[in-house]
């Protein structure tokens, strides 16, 4: 994010409001946690926790009360934080119509129609992935795909806690690749790139990790294990691949979703007999599904706005950057390296994988600059980690979800999650292993083109 106001010296107690916002959604976590409460870490909103850590950052403040005002109000008003707002609001509103119209079944219905009983768990693996991808996002995709799973592993021998494991993992899978992923959306308008260069550059280290999960998964034996297909329309899948299609073709992400929302209500009008007045309902309750994140991205551009004018951001770049450098002393690895560590420490302490990347990413592209990598690189590496550290969470939301859904445990859940260690494995070893490119500023690319 760009500023206007003048930031002071690198400054270690300008991040004591992120240190306090980190500890009361860490610490509020904690104790619902110890206290049995289910999905613990999300009964304080984030928008709320977020309300001290600003207002300690006003009073840190040397300016004139109306200057911290001003840029606190400049940060919320940053170009890339209210862009990055609007295709929350989109990306809402199709996952919510296309849900209503039948989409969900209809992609659940395609997946298990082409999968043989012999390649269930990677079947599944591939449907969640698509689905999430489609859907853009994780939870939604494990909701829809828990009561068949579920009744699969009721009906047969397979561990209960390896088939969560595995929709967890799809799900992440096409989480960390769906352009109306808020992730994705977090992580491409932080780092200056495309969605499109940003989905390339994930592919590289994805579907690597994805066809060693797949591998590891085949060698399950699962020929007799039954599958319940339910009844859809299969054409309501089109306006998932539509947007999947367009988006990578590069079309403007406002045209992708917007023609999204578009497609999946006229095809809903024409085979369930979608209503206009039911349309307009969904499109604001998808807005409505977005106002957590939308607040929150827009509470974090203002307090981002008073860390970066008093010198944090300086500060934990330079700290970053003073660690990774040990570790690599290439520039683009130890960038690489800074940017899949922050955005791993921020997830472990928020438990929310677009909240680390919000957290992160203006360090992150800071960092991406000052050692010549790629925006879409930053980019994939934000999401990448912060996918894989929520994957593996036990008391991240999707292992809470799973757990409550199958009645296991949500450490049971994250230790089978083997595509999203698999993931954090092949992405490491890329990055210490790939050749550096030659030291050159990157091109920086709009996110929105």
């Amino acid at each position: 994010m760009s500023s206007q106001i003048p930031a002071q010296p690198a400054s270690a107690k300008a991040l004591l409001p992120l240190a306090l916002f980190l500890a009361l959604f860490l610490g509020t976590g904690i104790y619902f946690q110890s206290e049995g409460v289910e999905y613990a870490f999300y009964q304080l909103p984030s928008p709320v926790a977020i309300l001290p850590a600003i207002a300690l950052g006003i009073l840190l403040s040397k300016q004139a009360f109306e200057e911290r005002i001003a840029t606190f109000v400049a940060g919320v008003g940053d170009s890339n934080i209210v862009t990055m707002c609007m295709i929350y609001l989109l990306a809402g509103a199709f996952s919510t119509v296309a849900e209503a119209t039948g989409g969900v079944d209809a992609m659940v219905a395609l997946g298990l129609g082409i999968i043989p009983a012999s390649f269930l768990l990677p079947g599944l693996f591939i449907i969640a992935g698509v689905i999430s991808t489609a859907m853009g996002t994780s939870m939604g995709t494990l909701a829809a795909l828990a009561p068949v799973a579920l009744g699969i592993g009721e009906a047969t021998d397979i561990s209960l806690p390896l088939l969560a494991g595995v929709l967890v993992s799809g799900a992440m899978f096409g989480d960390n690749l769906s352009i109306i992923s808020d992730t994705t959306i977090a992580a491409t308008r932080t780092q200056g790139c495309s969605m499109r260069d940003k989905f390339k550059a994930n592919l590289k280290i994805s579907i690597p990790a994805a066809i060693i999960t797949m591998l590891w998964l085949v060698s399950y034996d699962t020929s007799n294990a039954p599958l319940n297909i339910p009844e859809a329309n299969l054409w309501l899948c089109i306006p998932y691949f539509a947007i999947i299609v367009l988006a990578v073709m590069g079309l403007n992400v406002f045209a992708v979703l917007g023609l999204g929302i578009v497609l999946a209500a006229a095809f809903g009008m024409v085979a369930v007999d979608y209503q206009w007045v039911k349309f307009s309902q969904d499109i604001y309750d998808g807005f409505s599904s977005m106002q957590e994140i939308f607040l929150l991205s827009l509470l974090i551009g203002g307090l981002s706005g008073l860390i970066r004018q008093q010198g944090g951001l300086a500060f934990l770049a330079k700290a970053v950057e003073a660690v990774t450098s040990r570790l690599s002393k290439h520039k683009q690895r130890s960038s690489a390296l800074g940017v899949a560590g922050l955005t791993s420490l921020t997830n472990l302490c928020v438990a929310n994988n677009t909240v680390s990347i919000l957290l992160a990413g203006e360090v992150s592209a800071r960092l991406a600059r000052k050692g010549n990598l790629a925006a879409r690189q930053s980019a994939s590496l934000l999401d990448i980690f912060a996918c894989v550290v929520q994957g593996v969470l036990p008391y991240g939301a999707q292992a809470l979800l799973m757990g409550a859904s199958f009645g296991i445990s949500p450490l049971s859940v994250s230790i089978h999650t083997g595509y999203c260690f698999i993931l954090g494995a092949v992405a490491l070893v890329i990055i210490v292993w790939r050749k550096p490119l030659e030291d050159r500023i990157p091109e920086q690319t709009e996110a929105v083109t």
